[in-house]
């Protein structure tokens, strides 16, 4: 079936999906974006990331002081650096979701722009397991990677 607002003859890009609402009263509605879908995909991340280094400070401290919200938080080493990981993440989320917003709003969907929002995603998740590891240099890297993915898509969206 053919979406009404495209030309007739026309489909839609190859990462739109057209998905039909209420067929009788012709009603269509454009699927996510693959860009749209991995910045769902990172808050998603952003939502759950908290719950291991919540789970070992209680395990440390017991709950009853873990929940009367203590002046110095005391957690495994491993569960601090996660916690870092996570304001990290919660620090460059906004940047990401401007870029996504705005190309949504633009309407540009390219190449480029998914293997960014891939590559942002993918190097987030990889950043708290760098971190929780303690491996030498991957953090930076990963950082990085997320970083550049971050502003192309944004220089994409600018340029465009």
């Amino acid at each position: 079936m053919l979406c009404p607002a495209l030309p007739i003859g026309c489909y839609p890009p190859h990462n739109w999906a057209v998905v039909v609402i209420n067929e009788g009263m012709g009603g269509f509605m454009r699927a996510l974006s693959l860009e749209l879908r991995h910045l769902i995909y990172t808050a998603l991340l952003l939502a759950v990331i908290w719950v291991p280094y919540i789970l070992a400070h209680i395990a440390q401290v017991g709950p009853v002081v873990a929940f009367s919200y203590p002046e110095r938080v005391e957690m495994p080493d491993w569960a601090a650096r996660l916690k870092r990981a996570h304001y990290n993440l919660v620090e460059n989320v906004p940047l990401f979701a401007i870029a996504v917003i705005a190309g949504e709003f633009r309407g540009i969907h390219t190449g480029v722009t998914a293997a960014c929002a891939m590559v942002f995603f993918w190097a987030r998740v990889a950043h708290p397991v760098a971190v929780v590891f303690n491996i030498f240099g991957t953090r930076t890297a990963v950082f990085n990677v997320g970083c550049v993915a971050m502003v192309g898509y944004l220089f994409v969206v600018l340029t465009f």
